[in-house]
């Protein structure tokens, strides 16, 4: 066991992901849970995802080891100005937010400064599927956690959420929050932007069940992401946007040049585009794994 008492704020398929594994990690003692869904934390504990749950999340906090954030983003803030004056000292505070600095300018709101005991954490790893009933117990299995400490966050708290994605069989990465919220916007907030772009364009067209009923592979491939939970999504392009924005503004030019070069047939330029393209995800596609 590595603690006694985890608390989540918050139940779906990354929370209750992670609390399955810890459970069958026994690397936890007692695990609570708090959420605004009165439904989502029976099936919790009927799932035997959580050992108890509170109706409030002062309760849930109350005396816990860690507290994970485990909400949507815009739900963080006010969550964390309600339990702030009620954490234990010795608690470590942590997230799983696909945005970093949105998070920890949230914590800086509720608390007038930023904890030495928290610890912004990001899983790489996840599903178009979402909630908890969901969750299961192998979604960290040799995937990335990124881990965004900042300069005054104790070792000791780092080390304690270290060992409990460790356990559950995760790869650690460090990495500043600016760096992180930079990558995850080119390799994971785009692809979704993008994901849900398409599908809405071909949705308004007035053949579009002809168009979904005869896609291929390759565009529910694509466009699989776009089944992702829109309260979360919602909530990470208006968070991390500038960088989101950034890259849409690129895409749009590298659109722009790929239309220019089918409107000239320049099949010589297209062919080199694809080869290219093709060379670059072959070669790093160890990477995806």
């Amino acid at each position: 066991m590595i603690i006694k008492k985890l608390c989540l704020l918050g139940i779906g398929l990354i929370g209750g992901s992670w609390a399955l594994a810890l459970r069958q990690a026994k690397a936890c003692q007692h695990i609570v849970a708090w959420s605004r869904t009165q439904k989502t934390l029976e099936q919790a504990l009927a799932l035997n995802v959580i050992d108890s749950y509170t109706e409030t999340a002062i309760d849930a906090v109350k005396d816990a080891d860690v507290v994970v954030l485990a909400t949507p983003l815009g739900a963080m803030l006010p969550i964390l100005t309600t339990i702030q004056a009620h954490l234990s000292p010795h608690t470590i505070l942590t997230d799983v937010g696909s945005a970093k600095l949105p998070v920890i300018d949230a914590v800086k709101t509720a608390f007038g400064e930023i904890p030495d005991n928290f610890v912004p954490a990001h899983p790489i790893a996840g599903s178009e599927k979402s909630g908890i009933t969901a969750a299961f117990p192998e979604l960290y299995q040799n995937r990335r956690i990124i881990l965004t400490p900042l300069a005054h966050t104790k070792t000791d708290a780092i080390k304690i959420i270290e060992q409990l994605w460790q356990v559950v069989g995760a790869k650690l990465v460090s990495m500043t929050a600016e760096h992180h919220d930079q990558v995850l916007a080119a390799t994971s907030h785009l692809p979704h932007v993008l994901a849900y772009g398409l599908v809405d364009l071909l949705a308004k067209m007035n053949d579009n069940q002809e168009i979904f009923k005869f896609s291929a592979g390759g565009f529910r491939d694509f466009t699989r992401i776009a089944s992702s939970d829109p309260t979360m999504w919602h909530d990470i392009c208006l968070a991390n946007d500038q960088a989101i924005l950034t890259l849409i503004d690129n895409y749009q030019t590298e659109l722009s040049q790929i239309k220019q070069i089918i409107q000239a047939k320049d099949s010589s330029a297209l062919l080199d585009l694809f080869q290219r393209a093709k060379t670059a995800r072959d070669k790093f596609s160890e990477d995806f794994k």
